[in-house]
């Protein structure tokens, strides 16, 4: 029997990506370098405590606005930090489209073929838009976006 997924934000849930928040800042914006510093970020044992719980009775599907480059440095960072086995989905490199509408396309694609219990996310305009699409959510409060990082979610469509 399968069971259902919960499906689990990284950054700003798992991850702590203050520090890298100042290359976004500037004019233009330093992408490689905001990237590039992924593997530096500290975890939110708040995050990787409640993943750990809900990997006991969920699959555990990451869901991260990250882009598809970045995804060895993000397992390397998810094993490291103790995060359990799961699937890691993350935005095609030439997708700029809001995080509220990558992922919440990814979580209607996901649950055409399996039951999504639940989204585990912290930037409130993607929770807004997965209540709003009939998914339950838990919306992670120990980090709450930066204006630099919703802006980058939001406009520019990159994390």
């Amino acid at each position: 029997m399968t069971r259902p997924v919960a499906v689990v934000d990284i950054d700003g849930v798992l991850a702590d990506v203050r520090h890298r928040l100042h290359h976004l800042k500037r004019r233009p914006k330093d992408w490689a370098g905001f990237f590039g510093a992924m593997a530096d970020d500290t975890p939110y044992a708040e995050g990787v405590e409640l993943v750990t719980l809900l990997s006991n009775e969920h699959d555990v599907v990451y869901l991260s606005g990250r882009p598809e480059r970045t995804r060895a440095v993000t397992r390397i960072w998810l094993a490291d930090h103790g995060a359990p086995a799961g699937t890691v989905m993350l935005r095609p490199d030439d997708d700029r489209r809001p995080a509220r509408q990558f992922k919440v396309g990814v979580l209607r694609r996901l649950s055409a073929h399996r039951e999504v219990a639940m989204l585990v996310d912290d930037d409130p305009a993607v929770c807004a838009a997965a209540r709003a699409a009939g998914f339950t959510v838990y919306e992670a409060e120990w980090s709450r976006p930066d204006q630099t990082l919703f802006s980058a979610q939001e406009s520019d469509g990159r994390t």
